[in-house]
């Protein structure tokens, strides 16, 4: 079974109180009620990171956007998605019922628990799934001298 997460928000809580402080004072103020849009939460695609063998996957849900709108940069410890959910067409704010869904550009940076070859890295893009394999740094190996005693 699957738990679906909700990606962390320190602040979205004190944001909401203080989005309903600011509605509530300024009905105090006029003397009616104000309608002010409610506010998409930005759009961040949820991941899963796990080793495989001598790699380790990232794999992103992003679901709607077009290979051609994403980037994907490594570090040796870090890994960055970055692209941009667009809207198909455009509809007037005064048609919507309902609208959940958030639009454009986003980023989403991983630090990785090891250090990899970011030479190697391969990306791929299927059915809204993005799949980042990055192969594990090798350790060098020394160089073993034998030393003459004298």
């Amino acid at each position: 079974m699957r738990h679906w997460l909700k990606p962390w928000a320190p602040l979205s809580r004190e944001l909401e109180e203080l989005e309903k402080d600011i509605r509530r004072t300024f009905e105090e103020f006029f003397g009616r009620k104000m309608r002010f849009p409610k506010a998409v939460e930005e759009y961040v695609p949820l991941v899963d990171v796990y080793e495989e063998g001598d790699n380790l996957i990232v794999e992103a849900e992003i679901p709607g956007v077009k290979k051609e709108d994403l980037a994907v940069t490594v570090t040796e410890n870090s890994v960055t998605i970055k692209g941009e959910v667009k809207k198909e067409k455009e509809v007037k704010e005064k048609d919507y019922y309902l609208c959940e869904r958030a639009y454009g550009s986003f980023s989403r940076s991983i630090d990785l628990p090891t250090e990899i070859d970011p030479n190697k890295v391969k990306a791929t893009y299927k059915d809204g799934v993005l799949k980042v394999t990055l192969p594990k740094k090798q350790p060098e190996k020394k160089a073993e001298t034998e030393v003459k005693i004298e």
